[in-house]
C-alpha cells in the first residue's frame, strides 16, 4: 500500500489503456483489408482483463489508505476520480472492443492527454503536503480551526487598517474643506481691497482734476 506501488500500479494501467487503444485500431484496420484479426482479439480480451484487474487493485489500496487513515479523505476523494476515469476509460474501450461504442482513435487520443506521457506529471504522484501527510481527523481539524483563526485576526487587521485609512481620508477630506474656506476668504479680500485701490484712484484723479482747474 506504499505510494509507490500505488504510483507503479496507476502508471502501468494507463499505459494498458493506451495499448489496448492502439491494438483495437490495428484490429479495425485489419478487419477493413479483409485481413483475420484473431490473433489481435486474444490480445485484446487479456489486456482489458488486465486492465480491470490493476483498477481493482488501485480500489482496494485506496480503500485501505483511506481507512487506515494514511491520507485524508480530501486526498482520498481525489484519488478516487482518478481511479473512477481509469474505470471509465476501461468501459469505452470494453465497448470499442465490441463495436458498441466511441471509435478507437477518439478513445486513442483522450488517453494519450490523460495516460502516461514523457515530461508530463502523473496526477496520481500528487501527494499530500507535509503539514497534513499522517494526521488523523481530529488534528486536521485543530489544523482547520488554527488556520481559520490565523485568517480571522489577518481579516481583523486589515479592517483595523481599512478604518484607519478611512478615517486619514475624513481628515484629510476635512482639512482641504478648511483650505478651501481660506482660499475663497482670501479670493474676497482681494477683491475688497481691488474695489478700494479702485475708488482711491478715481478719487485722487478727480483731486487731480479740480487741482487743475482752479489752477
Amino acid at each position: 500500500s506504499s505510494p509507490l506501488r500505488r504510483l507503479s500500479l496507476y502508471d502501468a494501467a494507463c499505459q494498458i489503456a493506451q495499448e489496448i487503444a492502439e491494438k483495437i485500431q490495428e484490429r479495425n484496420r485489419y478487419q477493413r483489408n479483409g485481413e483475420s484479426s484473431a490473433k489481435l482479439n486474444v490480445i485484446i480480451r487479456s489486456s482489458l482483463q488486465s486492465l480491470r484487474e490493476k483498477i481493482d487493485q488501485l480500489k482496494d489500496l485506496l480503500l485501505r489508505a483511506v481507512s487506515t487513515r494514511q491520507i485524508t479523505q480530501l486526498e482520498g476523494d481525489r484519488r478516487q476520480n482518478l481511479v473512477d476515469d481509469l474505470l471509465t476509460r476501461q468501459k469505452q474501450l470494453q465497448a470499442s472492443y465490441k463495436n458498441e461504442g466511441t471509435e478507437p482513435d477518439v478513445i486513442r487520443s483522450s488517453l494519450m492527454t490523460g495516460g502516461v506521457k514523457r515530461g508530463v506529471t502523473n496526477p496520481w504522484l500528487m501527494e499530500e503536503s507535509e503539514e497534513t501527510r499522517g494526521l488523523g481527523f481530529d488534528d486536521l481539524r485543530q489544523q482547520q480551526r488554527r488556520i481559520i483563526e490565523e485568517q480571522d485576526a489577518g481579516l481583523d487587521a486589515l479592517s483595523s487598517i481599512i478604518s484607519r485609512q478611512k478615517q486619514m481620508g475624513q481628515e484629510i477630506g476635512n482639512e482641504l474643506d478648511e483650505q478651501n474656506e481660506i482660499i475663497d476668504d482670501l479670493t474676497n479680500l482681494v477683491e475688497n481691497t481691488d474695489d478700494k485701490l479702485r475708488n482711491q484712484t478715481r478719487h485722487v484723479k478727480m483731486v487731480d482734476k479740480k487741482s487743475t482747474s482752479c489752477g
